[in-house]
């Protein structure tokens, strides 16, 4: 990717984690944390990685609101950004941190089973 691309994802990166906390209200979205945002070379299409705090009904919810979110979402993105075109955005669920805590749990749990053993 490009120094625009780059630059042009960090500012919607921006954009959206402040749409998210500032401006949807619907009561559905849990505490969101836009991860990340990659974008097309030719600035047309963003996808907007987010992690949600939560059990799964919560990220379920969150996913919803999100998808039914789209279209106001990228109407700010394209009012704020000042782009010529206005990237069409896909919310993906990030799963980096969700997969870390598994790894730390197992960790932990060997760590455990070896002091237990006297190892």
């Amino acid at each position: 990717m490009g120094v625009r691309p780059d630059r042009v994802a960090s500012a919607i990166r921006r954009e959206v984690s402040n749409i998210i906390q500032e401006e949807i209200k619907d009561p559905r979205v849990g505490f969101t944390t836009i991860t990340k945002v990659e974008i097309t070379p030719d600035l047309r299409h963003a996808k907007i990685y987010y992690s949600v705090l939560g059990d799964e009904k919560q990220k379920l919810s969150t996913q919803i609101a999100l998808r039914n979110a789209k279209g106001f979402i990228r109407k700010l993105i394209g009012s704020r950004l000042k782009l010529r075109l206005t990237p069409d955005i896909a919310f993906k669920m990030d799963k980096t941190v969700e997969y870390s805590d598994k790894i730390d749990r197992i960790l932990e749990k060997i760590n455990r089973d070896k002091k237990e053993r006297g190892e």
